[in-house]
């Protein structure tokens, strides 16, 4: 797919980060969107954005509020799709939303543990089901599921657990690869591709907060999990207050998103490239490529301390 002016996307997560700007960019070249998010307000300011400079006649823009862990909502939203976007077909499926969080079976509660879960791969595999029969209607389409480095390096840092992502990204690559097979034998027209992101600019560190928690703050459970990480970086927790290790979280992610060695935008310019490339395979910033290098060549030293000690100084990364 050379060209996107006069096709159909579907965004998940269209309201921050990559999403946003896979709007913009894709709504620049002449594109139709329809995205969906949790959030009406912030989908409202991705569509204030993409419309600062007068669209082309005919063009349209359409926002739907769906949890994608639900398949009610993501029928739902098929549904308002084909009535608003008078279609009954798309052309480009971007499974972008994800959250973090819930990332260890000991400290979490298995309600956060399968909320990130079914977010970031439960999304993912519901899109796909939900909007094949429109993709293959299509005269050619392709589909993009978002996974991460933690769909090849299950980590982010010796001090915090960090499985129900990591799985959830490794189904996300393991199911995106599998289907190269299954769509060239039953849909050859439809392509996809896996996307593997490294560190990028966006406001995911503070909207999982707000999934699970329901605000930007930490819970008790997690106040406990960031005193234990720092303590075994080191540092005397014992005089810091909870007001003290609730700003070092919005301070985290804050440095998450303005610090970024790649942002939203550059990645989502990475990843459209990518499909006009036709590559089924497209890792996102320099992290992403050293990391892949350094996974490969030393699988067995990819959970030691020597290995991540030597990223950081590599990539410059201040999260984890």
């Amino acid at each position: 797919m050379k060209d996107f002016a006069g096709k159909i996307a579907v965004i998940t997560g269209g309201g921050t980060g990559m999403g946003r700007e896979l709007a913009r960019q894709l709504v620049a070249e002449g594109c139709n969107v329809a995205m969906c998010d949790v959030s009406a307000e912030a989908m409202a300011e991705t569509k204030r954005l993409c419309e600062v400079e007068k669209l082309p006649q005919g063009l349209r823009i359409t926002t739907h509020v769906a949890d994608v862990s639900i398949e009610d909502h993501y029928k739902r939203f098929r549904d308002e799709l084909i009535e608003q976007q008078a279609t009954d077909k798309i052309h480009l499926l971007f499974n972008n939303a994800g959250i973090g969080g819930g990332g260890s079976l000991f400290t979490n509660t298995r309600e956060q543990w399968e909320r990130t879960f079914n977010i970031c791969w439960g999304g993912v595999y519901l899109g796909v089901r939900t909007f094949l029969p429109l993709l293959v209607k299509a005269d050619e389409a392709h589909i993009v599921n978002t996974s991460s480095v933690n769909g090849f390096w299950a980590s982010v840092g010796l001090g915090v657990s960090h499985t129900a992502y990591s799985a959830a990204k490794f189904a996300v690559k393991g199911f995106t690869e599998a289907m190269i097979n299954d769509l060239r034998l039953n849909a050859p027209h439809v392509k996809c591709s896996v996307v593997m992101p490294g560190h990028i600019g966006t406001s995911i560190v503070s909207n999982s907060r707000k999934v699970q928690n329901g605000a930007d703050q930490l819970n008790v459970d997690e106040l406990k999990q960031v005193r234990q990480r720092l303590q075994g970086q080191g540092i005397d927790v014992a005089k810091m207050s909870d007001a003290d290790i609730q700003q070092l979280a919005l301070d985290r992610a804050r440095i998450f998103h303005n610090e970024a060695p790649t942002t939203a935008a550059a990645a989502a310019k990475i990843i459209l490239d990518g499909v006009k490339a036709d590559r089924w395979r497209i890792l996102v910033g320099d992290d992403a490529h050293l990391l892949d290098e350094r996974v490969r060549k030393t699988p067995e030293q990819a959970y030691t301390p020597e290995f991540y000690q030597d990223l950081v100084a590599a990539t410059g990364w201040k999260v984890g």
